[in-house]
């Protein structure tokens, strides 16, 4: 019986978009790494059959070699072989030191972030970067190529992307490769309307970088948000 004939809630694929990861159980998660299971099984059953001869231990899983694994009904080698590597994989990610995440205090931690992506370019760029309540960088962006003004950096994409990432304050940066650090009028325009729309879903506009190829000027020093 393959996962398809299943009543939806028993779904493993679709129980983890609907409820999200952690909503599956051992088993669930092991027949979605299956992906089906035998003539006489549904992949969830012979998941459960597998972990329970591991006393549901994921770390005696990880000690079966596909030999091993092929022995149940239903498990050939490519199957064996994505149950292995799936607990390969579990295993350096668990070994692995979580990077820790820069943090942005003034004009000039921004300017370091984005300098190598706007300091040597011919044509403007927009950026921005996405931090959390502790400054801490959660994304970084590029928003628009070739220009800025109020019609080409569309702010909803902005605050969309600030939302997806549970942004709570944004620094956004272009560049003028004409070297000219002063701010057009419609730098200040879109400075504005990006600080009315944030204040509205509580994101703070923290700073505005205008980057030229050896300097740059922040709107936060001058005293322009």
């Amino acid at each position: 019986m393959s996962i398809k004939f299943l009543a939806e809630d028993d779904r493993p694929r679709e129980k983890f978009l609907l409820k999200g990861k952690s909503s599956l159980s051992d088993s669930e998660l092991l027949a979605i790494i299956m992906g089906s299971g035998s003539r006489n099984e549904t992949a969830v059953e012979l998941a459960r059959k597998i972990l329970a001869s591991v006393d549901n231990n994921w770390h005696q899983l990880s000690l079966l070699s596909v030999k091993d694994l092929i022995k149940f009904k239903g498990i050939g080698e490519a199957k064996a072989i994505s149950i292995a590597t799936a607990l390969e994989i579990g295993k350096r990610r668990a070994s692995q030191e979580i990077p820790e995440k820069p943090v942005i205090s003034n004009s000039n931690d921004a300017y370091q972030i984005l300098k190598n992506q706007l300091s040597d370019l011919r044509t403007e760029e927009f950026w921005a970067v996405f931090l959390n309540q502790s400054n801490k960088v959660l994304h970084t962006s590029q928003l628009t190529q070739g220009g800025i003004n109020q019609s080409i950096v569309d702010v909803r994409i902005l605050f969309k992307i600030a939302l997806d990432h549970f942004s709570t304050g944004i620094i956004i940066a272009h560049n003028h490769p004409s070297g000219n650090l002063k701010p057009s009028k419609e730098d200040i325009d879109i400075t504005q309307k990006i600080k009315e729309g944030g204040a509205l879903l509580n994101i703070q506009l923290l700073d505005h970088l205008i980057v030229t190829q050896n300097s740059y000027l922040s709107f936060s020093d001058e005293g322009l948000l």
